[in-house]
This record gives structure tokens, C-alpha cells and sequence, in this order.
């Protein structure tokens, strides 16, 4: 029935995601228009929603940029992934799992705050950056683009 296509199994523990609510799913929907152009320039593929990792352990981000495509169902890693927060997700607790899978950026788009925060893996670990090294975008330009729901939306 597709109920648990937003499922996580972290550590061979299953983690129940629900579906995106209606921000999330605003915000989702205008990444692909607001990072494409610069993804193609850069020579990366974008992506939706995809698994990352091994069947074990795998996380499903929103969406990302990849170097290259055919991965099968577990993508290994990715240039960078997209993360939107949702009310009691589990976006920054993912961020030790994308270093481990060797990551490089990770962008996330908090709808409640009206906050992007971009974040380049560095000796292991995620420090905030006012550019991606990947394409030429930045958070504050990103937020500025972004048509943020009203905050009365789901």
C-alpha cells in the first residue's frame, strides 16, 4: 500500500517515518525548480526521495545531488542530500549517518523557523557554510527563493 515508503531502518531497528505534512510537501515540491538549473551547471543529477546506505541500515532523504546514477536500490552516498524538518523528525540526529556514508553536503529546510541551513562534511563531521561547494547556491539565497507556506499549514 506504499504506508511505509518513508520508513528508516537505523542500526536494523525499524524508525516509522509518516508521510510529509503540507509544508514539508510545498517545500519539496519548489526544490527541484530552485536547484536544478544549478545542479545541471555543476554537472550533478538530482534526485527525489531515495534510500542511503544498505539494506540494514538506511536513511530516505528528501531528495539529493548525485555524481552518478544506477545505484540499485541503496545508493551508497551521495554529493549531497536534501533534508526538509518535519514536527519530532529525526533530520539532525541523520547527520553522523551521512558523514559515515561519506556525504558532502548536507542542505536542511526547517518550514517552521523559515531556516535553510547547508552544512559541508569536514573531517568527519557537518560545519555550517554561506556556500555550497558543490553548486552555486547558498542558504541565504535558497531561504530567499523559497515561497514559505503559511504557518498555519500542515
Amino acid at each position: 500500500m506504499g504506508a511505509d515508503r518513508f520508513d528508516e531502518v537505523w542500526d536494523g531497528v525499524l524508525h516509522m517515518v509518516p508521510g510529509p505534512g503540507d509544508r514539508h510537501a510545498l517545500i519539496e515540491g519548489q526544490l527541484p525548480r530552485l536547484l536544478g538549473p544549478a545542479a545541471d551547471r555543476a554537472g550533478l543529477l538530482l534526485s527525489g526521495q531515495f534510500n542511503i546506505g544498505r539494506p540494514e541500515d538506511y536513511r530516505v532523504p528528501d531528495g539529493g545531488l548525485h555524481r552518478f546514477g544506477n545505484w540499485g536500490t541503496y545508493a551508497p552516498t551521495a554529493a549531497l542530500v536534501v533534508e526538509i524538518v518535519s514536527p519530532g523528525d529525526e533530520t539532525w540526529e541523520k547527520l553522523p549517518f551521512f558523514a559515515d556514508c561519506g556525504v558532502d553536503e548536507v542542505l536542511i529546510v526547517d518550514s517552521t523557523t523559515r531556516q535553510v541551513h547547508w552544512l559541508a562534511l569536514r573531517d568527519g563531521s557537518y560545519e555550517p557554510v554561506q556556500r555550497s561547494r558543490l553548486i552555486d547556491v547558498g542558504p541565504t539565497e535558497l531561504a530567499e527563493r523559497i515561497d514559505w507556506p503559511a504557518a498555519d499549514a500542515g
